[in-house]
């Protein structure tokens, strides 16, 4: 049985690159407060349907479905940001060559 999640997804208003995944038909009700204060206004970015197998950027998909599953939200975190400034420095480096 391939399990499906209508699945929205909202980036936080006070920590760049922070996003929630929520079930789309419950929303917030699952979210403790205390995130949600943590969060600040959540705005909404995309809504999908999300399968395990689905590819996406930072996150597995599996992992997030039994998330929102298991505690009604997903929360991704920015990257680190020695990660990330590696990143950009390989992708200037690269792009030079």
């Amino acid at each position: 049985m391939n399990e499906k999640v209508l699945c929205e997804v909202f980036k936080s208003t006070r920590k760049e690159e922070m996003y929630l995944y929520v079930d789309k038909r419950k929303g917030f009700e699952t979210v403790p407060d205390m995130l949600m204060e943590t969060f600040g206004k959540p705005v909404a970015v995309l809504t999908m349907i999300l399968t395990a197998d689905k590819p996406l950027a930072r996150a597995n998909a599996a992992d997030i479905m039994a998330s929102i599953k298991e505690q009604g939200f997903y929360l991704q975190m920015p990257p680190a940001k020695e990660a990330y400034l590696l990143d950009i420095h390989r992708a200037q480096v690269n792009h030079r060559q």
